[in-house]
């Protein structure tokens, strides 16, 4: 798939403009940079586990994608080169199934980001034959499991983890969703 086609620019409902494009190997000092602005609750919740500080290793994971199976987007503040937001796509080897997965800079939150990415990487993942998107998500992260809900996902318990959601939709996600 041509990646090229996936950098937009993006309105979200309160108007807040912002470019969105597929990770760039040069990359990793700006995702770098934007994790430093993420709260230690939000770094929980799209990590899934308690850390302090987004190393190498895992900057590494999310700019390394093969641009099908895996894709990575950022998100960029009117100046072109601020990282306000970053929404991975895993997808199973079958391409039936994309795990998501989102970030957004504290400072650049309540604008509609998240909503706008998600849209965005829903129809990534469409355009890549992807019949179901899911997330997993912390119980505790009660502001996107909302948000999903409101975009069509059903949430449940994760299996095997009482302390996980499990959000999913199918796809395609309707016009009026």
């Amino acid at each position: 798939m041509n990646t090229e086609s996936w950098s937009s620019d993006l309105t979200t409902r309160t108007g807040f403009q912002f470019h969105v494009r597929p990770v760039e190997p040069q990359d990793e000092p700006a995702l770098a940079e934007m994790f430093t602005h993420v709260t230690r609750d939000d770094l929980r919740f799209r990590f899934l586990t308690g850390i302090n500080i987004v190393g190498h290793n895992r900057l590494a994971a999310l700019i390394e994608v093969d641009h099908r199976q895996k894709e990575s987007f950022l998100a960029f503040a009117e100046d072109g080169t601020t990282v306000i937001a970053t929404a991975m796509l895993a997808c199973d080897a079958a391409m039936e199934t994309g795990e998501v997965a989102i970030s957004i800079r504290s400072d650049y939150k309540s604008r509609g980001v998240s909503w706008e990415l998600l849209e965005h990487v829903a129809r990534f993942a469409e355009a890549s034959g992807v019949n179901t998107l899911q997330s997993i998500e912390s119980l505790d992260n009660h502001a996107a499991i909302e948000l999903e809900r409101r975009m069509g996902f059903t949430a449940q318990t994760y299996p095997g983890d009482a302390t996980l959601v499990l959000v999913e939709r199918k796809l395609p996600i309707p016009v009026d969703a």
